[in-house]
C-alpha cells in the first residue's frame, strides 16, 4: 500500500474513531477509553511525528537557502536572464500568497469554535503558545527590521527564531557567491549533502505519517466532533479556489501581457506537465517533463528553458506560498490566536522567502510551513491538525508551482531570446513585450 494510501486511511480511520468517541462521550467506559488510553496515545504517538519534522527545521531552512543563493553564482554575473527570472518569480509568488491571504480574511473558514473546546485544545500546547505568543508579537515597524538581523545566528537558531536564521542563510549564501569557486566547492558539497541528509530524515518522518495523522486526528475530532471536519473542509476549499484562481487569472494574465501567447494555448500545450506535478506531488520529478514541454510544445529556446525552469523548480514555488499563509491564518483563527496586520504581512514575506527553500519532493514544504508559524506567534505543533488533508493539498500546489515555472519560461524567453509566439500557432496576436 503506498503511503499517502496510508495517510488516508489514517485519517478515515481516525475521523471515525474520533468521530465515536464524541457522540458517546457521555458513555462511562468510552469516556473513561478517550481519557487514559486513546487519547494520550494519539498525542504521544502525533507529537513524535510532529517533533521529527520540527527537527529537520532549522539545518533544512539554511541548507536549502544557503544552496538556493549560492547556486546562483556571482549575483553580479547572473545576467539579465538571470535578473528577469528572479523578479518574475518574486511577483508572481507574492501575488499568490496576497490571493491567499486576503481569501482566508474573507471567508475565515477557522472562525466559530466554541471557547471552551478551543481551550481543551490549547491545553497540550500550553507551554508552546505561551512562548511562541510572546516571540511572535514584534510590531510591525523599526524594531522588527532590527531584529531580523541576529546578534548570534546559533542563539537565533536555538531559540527558532527563524526570521534571524532566514537572514543568516540568505547573506551566507550572497557571501559564498563572491567567493571563487574553487575556495567554496567543498561547503557547497558538504551542504548539498546535509540537505540531502535532511530530506531523508523528513522521508523517514513521513513513515510515521499514517500513524501520527490517526493519532493527531483523533484527538481534535474526538473533542470538536463535526465541527472539526468541516472547518478542515472549508479550509480545503479555501486553498483550492486560491489555487484555481491564480493559475486561471494571474498565470493566464501574466502569459497573455508579459509573454504574448494566447492563455488557451498555454494550458492545452503544457498538459503533460500537468498531469506529472499532479501525480508525482514533485517539482523535482517533473522537471524532465517541463523542460521537454517548454522545448517541444512551447518551442521555447533550450538555453532559455535549461536556465529558467531548474531555477523554478527550487525557487518558483507559487502554490507553496498560497498554501502557507492560508494555513497560518486558518489556524490562527481556528486556535483564537490574534494576528494584527503587520504579523499577516510578515507571514506574506516569510511565505515566498520559505517558499524558495521548500524541498522538490513530496511533504517538503511542512518543515518550512512550521517556520512561518513559528515566526508569527502560532505554534508549529498545530500543524498536525491539518496534516491529514496534506496529500491532495501537495498535490495540487506541486501543479501549480509547475505551471508557474513554465509561464517564467515564456516571459524570459519573450523578453531576453528571438521567441516569438506565432511559433507555436499562427493565430496568436502580439502583443509589445515588457
Amino acid at each position: 500500500m503506498k503511503l499517502h494510501t496510508k495517510i488516508v486511511l489514517g485519517l478515515v480511520l481516525g475521523a471515525g474513531s474520533g468521530l465515536a468517541a464524541n457522540v458517546w462521550a457521555g458513555t462511562p467506559w468510552v469516556h473513561w477509553v478517550t481519557t487514559n488510553l486513546a487519547g494520550p496515545a494519539g498525542q504521544i504517538v502525533g507529537q513524535i511525528f510532529l517533533r521529527l519534522l520540527l527537527m529537520t527545521v532549522v539545518p533544512l531552512v539554511f541548507t536549502s537557502i544557503t544552496l538556493g543563493v549560492a547556486q546562483l553564482g556571482d549575483v553580479r554575473k547572473v545576467g539579465r536572464v538571470g535578473a528577469r527570472s528572479l523578479a518574475y518569480f518574486l511577483v508572481s509568488t507574492v501575488i499568490s500568497a496576497i490571493i491567499g491571504i486576503v481569501l482566508v480574511n474573507l471567508v475565515r473558514p477557522g472562525v466559530g469554535v466554541p471557547v471552551a473546546v478551543r481551550e481543551q485544545l490549547l491545553e497540550a500546547y500550553r507551554g508552546q503558545v505561551a512562548g511562541l505568543q510572546a516571540g511572535g508579537t514584534t510590531k510591525f515597524g523599526v524594531d522588527l527590521f532590527v531584529n531580523i538581523v541576529p546578534r548570534n545566528p546559533f542563539q537565533a537558531a536555538a531559540n527558532l527564531d527563524m526570521l534571524g536564521v532566514l537572514f543568516f542563510s540568505l547573506v551566507f549564501g550572497a557571501a559564498l557567491t563572491l567567493i571563487p569557486a574553487e575556495k567554496t566547492r567543498a561547503l557547497v558539497v558538504l551542504l548539498d549533502a546535509v540537505g540531502d541528509a535532511i530530506i531523508k530524515i523528513i522521508g523517514m518522518a513521513m513513515q510515521l505519517a499514517p500513524y501520527g495523522v490517526f493519532g493527531l486526528i483523533f484527538v481534535v475530532t474526538s473533542l470538536l466532533g463535526w465541527d472539526i471536519l468541516q472547518k478542515l473542509l472549508g479550509y480545503v476549499l479555501v486553498v483550492l479556489v486560491g489555487l484555481l484562481l491564480h493559475g486561471a487569472v494571474s498565470l493566464s494574465l501574466l502569459v497573455r501581457f508579459l509573454g504574448g501567447l494566447s492563455p488557451l494555448t498555454f494550458w492545452r500545450r503544457i498538459g503533460p506537465s500537468i498531469v506529472t506535478a499532479f501525480s508525482t506531488s514533485s517539482s523535482n520529478a517533473t522537471l524532465p517533463t517541463n523542460i521537454a514541454v517548454a522545448e517541444r510544445e512551447l518551442k521555447i529556446p533550450p538555453r532559455i528553458a535549461g536556465f529558467v525552469l531548474p531555477l523554478g523548480s527550487t525557487m518558483c514555488h507559487n502554490g507553496t506560498a498560497l498554501y502557507e499563509g492560508v494555513t497560518v491564518l486558518f489556524l490562527a483563527q481556528l486556535f483564537g490566536v490574534h494576528l494584527t496586520l503587520g504579523q499577516q504581512v510578515i507571514a506574506v514575506v516569510l511565505s515566498v522567502i520559505t517558499a524558495v527553500g521548500t524541498a522538490g519532493v513530496p511533504g517538503g514544504s511542512l518543515p518550512l510551513l512550521m517556520v512561518v508559524c513559528a515566526a508569527v506567534g502560532v505554534p508549529p505543533e498545530l500543524v498536525g491538525v491539518v496534516y491529514g488533508v496534506e496529500r491532495i493539498l501537495d498535490m495540487t500546489r506541486t501543479t501549480l508551482n509547475v505551471c508557474g515555472d513554465l509561464t517564467a519560461a515564456v516571459y524570459v524567453a519573450r523578453t531576453e531570446s528571438d521567441w516569438d509566439p506565432r511559433l507555436i500557432t499562427g493565430d496568436v496576436s502580439l502583443v509589445p513585450a515588457a
